[in-house]
């Protein structure tokens, strides 16, 4: 089930998800969505709805500080944070002593992370990523309209994703963040 379509364009992240519920198949189109804003951070889910709900009313983002690399900050604090989310929750599954969890991505500070089941954070370089049983369809989207507003880049990988994909369907829901302006510190006079 899903797509969730993420695009980085100058100082925002834009991102973008389906509304389609499945269960094998069975189609369930949700009114509540899989894109959404959990502090600063911009997150989009696949895998469990159950999880996403957990992301979006459950997890408490932690704070960074502003020395901390962003990268490390998500592999380390935000990660620990959401594996004790999902755990708390119900939602964390261990087998053989391997502990999973869900796929999503994050939006934050103008750059865009997605977080594995094994909860590895990755962040494309080329600035845009899908994921979901829809991806392929809107990675090739993503691909053939670069230079085209972000918003609309994003709604036509989505519709893309839908027109090839059973588990894919509309409405969709984008939002976009900004990145965080960094605060300009003055020396007292």
């Amino acid at each position: 089930m899903t797509c969730i379509v993420g695009l980085v364009e100058g100082d925002r992240v834009w991102m973008g998800g389906d509304s389609a519920g499945v269960n094998g198949l069975d189609i369930t189109v949700r009114a509540d969505t899989k894109v959404f804003r959990n502090g600063d951070c911009l997150i989009g889910f696949t895998s469990s709805f159950r999880m996403g709900q957990l992301l979006h009313y459950r997890l408490e983002v932690p704070s960074r500080d502003g020395d901390t690399d962003l990268f490390r900050y998500m592999v380390v604090d935000f990660v620990d944070a959401v594996r004790n989310c999902l755990k708390d929750g119900g939602y964390a599954h261990r087998s053989n002593d391997v502990e999973t969890g869900g796929t999503f991505m994050v939006g934050l500070e103008g750059r865009l992370f997605t977080v594995q089941s094994d909860y590895q954070v990755g962040e494309a370089v080329r600035g845009y990523h899908a994921i979901g049983c829809g991806s392929d369809y809107a990675l090739g989207s993503l691909a053939s309209t670069a230079g085209q507003p972000p918003e609309e880049r994003v709604l036509k990988a989505l519709e893309c994703a839908e027109l090839f994909n059973g588990g894919v369907r509309a409405p969709f829901t984008i939002q976009s963040s900004l990145r965080r302006p960094q605060l300009a510190l003055t020396e007292a006079a």
